[in-house]
């Protein structure tokens, strides 16, 4: 069903790129400028990579530049950058390595492999997890869980709004990351905030990494289930992008004006709650209200009820639904 939507939204973003722009000196990267709404990427390629690998990143990026607006309908900023590289990888991992870089314009770097295929790319999660950084304007440290919590809950959510999970898969990907982050016990009894403060030191990257992902899931439903469907954590975050991209925010600074936003007061207090956590939050009762089972490990959803469309409602996204009905 997605299928067909994301071809519309790939053509429009395929018309607007440029001609590849030769530098003169053939060691510097190519550098290629796709513009949508009046924002523009411009995205260089190491000049390592032969002609034809060149091809097929130009189209991976078309791909994952338009999933990206499947959050806002547009992407986070003005003016923002892809650099990729060229790395040995095995042949199950396309992108072994990336990085967000926060500078004068954020810039996303990938290292691929120089045979991928686009679809091959496509499939990574590597990068929807990227990306997905840029949807606060986020200053780059400090609160590492928030910002990694951020990438791994929309990391699912934009795959499965192009169509590369279905409902299920996506919610059964959710729940294992939040199992494998509660099985992270290293750290267990010391707070998020601490653990994620020596997290580059440490460990503990499970329990970071999903103790986030449960902040963002907890304040998207309260979101949802309080306004009756008025409010999303997408809304919240396109309020944030117009009001505040291209700033750099500390993470208490970024609750603050989602509160304020809003009007409401969820955000601020639930970054409390989780930074001072000593395990993974309970997921249970969410998944329950969303009316989705666990059975032996594996979810299965109902059919029917409010839980069951506020669920749905996650999936699709506001991005998909003004496309649809366009």
């Amino acid at each position: 069903m997605r299928r067909p939507l994301l071809a519309l939204l790939l053509a429009c973003v395929v018309s607007h790129v440029s001609a590849t722009v030769d530098p003169a000196d053939e060691s510097a990267p190519s550098r290629h400028i796709l513009q949508q709404d009046g924002r523009q990427l411009e995205v260089l390629i190491s000049p390592q990579f032969p002609a034809g690998m060149r091809e097929n990143l130009l189209q991976w990026v078309d791909y994952i530049a338009a999933a990206l607006r499947q959050v806002y309908g547009h992407w986070p900023a003005q003016s923002w950058q892809i650099s990729i590289e060229p790395t040995a990888a095995s042949a199950s991992d396309p992108i072994p390595w990336a990085q967000v870089h926060r500078e004068d314009l954020d810039r996303v770097e990938f290292f691929t492999t120089v045979q991928a295929s686009p679809e091959e790319l496509q499939r990574a999660w590597t990068s929807y997890h990227e990306l997905a950084h840029l949807l606060i304007p986020y200053r780059g440290w400090g609160d590492a869980w928030f910002s990694e919590g951020l990438a791994s809950y929309y990391q699912n959510i934009l795959q499965a709004r192009v169509g590369l999970l279905s409902e299920q898969q996506m919610w059964q990907k959710l729940y294992d990351g939040f199992e494998r982050g509660r099985r992270d016990t290293r750290f267990e009894g010391q707070a998020l905030h601490s653990v994620s403060d020596d997290l580059r030191k440490n460990g503990g990257f499970m329990r970071v990494y999903w103790s986030g992902a449960w902040y963002f899931l907890a304040a998207d439903t309260r979101l949802r289930q309080q306004s009756g469907g008025k409010l999303s954590l997408d809304k919240a975050l396109e309020k944030l992008s117009l009001c505040c991209a291209g700033q750099r925010l500390s993470v208490p600074e970024i609750v603050t004006q989602l509160d304020s936003m809003n009007r409401v007061l969820l955000f601020h207090r639930l970054y409390e709650e989780v930074a001072a956590s000593t395990t993974v939050p309970p997921f249970d009762a969410i998944f329950a209200s969303m009316g989705i089972d666990i059975i032996d490990g594996k979810v299965h959803l109902q059919e029917a009820g409010p839980g069951a469309a506020l669920r749905r409602q996650i999936v699709v996204g506001p991005a998909s639904r003004q496309a649809s009905a366009r």
